[in-house]
């Protein structure tokens, strides 16, 4: 047949033929995905994605706050600490269409004091207690992406999450292990050599567990301490703790009082994204 002849429809399947050989045609480009395919190691650990660095020693960080991410059972006493793994799911994938990245509180910390570098939107995804669901639910979702998260690990619930095979799957992965004390009591009404052991301990157990490099931030049980609870946890060695007032942490503001952002269940992703946007500074 004469070329000049052919008609439309073959004229159109010749030049599809050639596109998808380059790349793909109209109509049948492959949807570009959210994030960028996280490099594996040999090992088969995930490797953080490239992403472009800055220094932030003055910029306010989001720590979002979790506990446990699973379905919330029936006779629940406090639901609104369980998300759900759909909602936390949507959650991870709605911060990271809005260009945020999972770093460590070691990460912020460093920053702030001009020793390190941030990502254009950093995020603190900290885990309180411990639990089973932060391990099989959490930890995945977010080394799909090279994100750590940061357990807070308050150190008579080991055995919920796992035990130390369990935490060490996360450190494997990226996580930070931070104190929640040992046995999650009111710090303020502490004697103060029960204080210090609270304190001291916690600290000193996870890092034989888990490294050095562990514990070295503190969240405050149930968010309640006093000025001779902070006084008692810098002493210990603490570079920093955290409490439940909702708010974008500061570098500028006590950093034995910085702020979280509890994400409660039932949160969407929509939520979530605005609530850092209505609490950004």
């Amino acid at each position: 047949m004469d070329q000049r002849c052919a008609p439309a429809w073959i004229l159109t399947a010749v030049v599809c033929v050639v596109l998808l050989a380059v790349g793909g045609c109209a109509g049948s480009a492959p949807t570009p995905t959210a994030h960028a395919t996280v490099p594996v190691s040999t090992d088969g650990v995930a490797k953080p994605p490239v992403v472009a660095l800055h220094r932030a020693p003055r910029e306010p960080v989001p720590i979002l706050m979790y506990h446990v991410i699973g379905d919330t059972p029936a006779d629940a006493r406090l639901p609104a600490l369980f998300v759900s793994p759909d909602d936390f799911a949507a959650q991870i994938e709605g911060l990271a269409r809005a260009g945020y990245h999972g770093v460590t509180m070691q990460q912020v910390h460093n920053a702030w004091r001009s020793r390190g570098k941030l990502p254009r939107r950093p995020v603190v995804l900290s885990f309180d207690d411990g639990s089973e669901g932060q391990v099989h639910r959490a930890l995945p979702l977010l080394r799909e992406r090279g994100w750590p998260g940061v357990l807070n690990l308050t150190w008579r619930f080991l055995p919920d999450i796992g035990g130390t095979s369990a935490v060490r799957e996360l450190v494997r992965a990226g996580w930070e292990i931070d104190s929640h004390s040992l046995n999650h009591p009111d710090l303020r009404r502490l004697s103060a050599r029960e204080l210090r052991r609270e304190l001291r301990e916690s600290r000193r157990r996870i890092k034989r567990a888990f490294g050095a490099r562990a514990a070295n931030f503190f969240a405050y049980p149930s968010g309640r301490y006093d000025g001779r609870v902070k006084r008692a946890v810098r002493a210990a060695g603490y570079l920093a703790a955290t409490n439940v007032k909702a708010g974008f942490a500061k570098p500028t503001a006590d950093p034995f009082a910085l702020g979280r952002i509890q994400v409660s269940g039932g949160t969407t992703a929509t939520q979530l994204l605005r609530r850092l946007r209505d609490l950004r500074p």
